[in-house]
């Protein structure tokens, strides 16, 4: 695996970090999509930037060049119109442009696939984020959809709380339900990592959670 380069999109955000931390825990070289690079540094010769947005094909462009693989953290940005569907039509573009097939995305427990089978508290989370977010919640909807109508192996993790922590718990992982109610962010890194040689997972949304 030493010999990919991975892109990262979302690689400043609350699970981002603990990711690219993980990437090059492991050596693995790594393209990180920066809107700013003000808050951002590092003289890890295993990092390079491409200044953009999500929303601009030419900088997913720029940025999936001479890589192997993608995996997006992408957050919505505050006070924006919803960015999952538009970065997710860039991204597949990109991804057949430049002949990359693996791209391992997050997102949270309001998307929708076929088999599921929610408890009751995740049913009404979902409902929840439909009646407070109805824009970006329909959006990543959409974004699942159009990863479904792909010919790429993605997958798409579904997640609940997110807790920032160097700590390790056990995880469990299901494709019908989510299996708990948070999730460390250094658990969630290892795991979406190890889905660069993962095959179980591909064209699949699985829960991921601490049990």
């Amino acid at each position: 695996m030493n010999t990919f380069k991975i892109a990262v999109i979302g690689g400043t955000g609350k699970s981002g970090t603990y990711l690219v931390k993980e990437l090059l825990n492991r050596n693995i070289p790594i393209k990180l999509l920066l809107r700013t690079t003000s808050h951002f540094e590092t003289t890890n010769p295993l990092v390079e930037i491409v200044r953009g947005d999500a929303r601009n094909y030419e900088s997913i462009y720029s940025l999936f060049e001479g890589c192997d693989a993608v995996i997006s953290t992408l957050s919505q940005p505050v006070g924006e119109e919803s960015i999952f569907s538009d970065a997710a039509r860039n991204i597949l573009q990109a991804m057949e442009a430049q002949g990359i097939s693996r791209y391992v995305v997050t997102a949270g427990l309001n998307v929708d696939a076929i088999g599921d089978e929610k408890n009751e508290k995740v049913r009404f989370a979902t409902d929840w984020m439909y009646q407070n977010y109805p824009k970006t919640t329909i959006d990543r909807q959409v974004e699942y959809e159009l990863l479904a109508k792909s010919g790429i192996d993605w997958t798409m993790v579904r997640l609940p709380l997110i807790i920032q922590t160097d700590e390790r718990f056990p995880v469990e992982v299901s494709l019908i339900d989510c299996p708990g109610e948070k999730i460390s962010a250094t658990d969630l890194a290892v795991f979406l990592v190890d889905q660069l040689s993962n095959e179980e997972y591909i064209r699949k949304s699985p829960f991921v959670a601490n049990s």
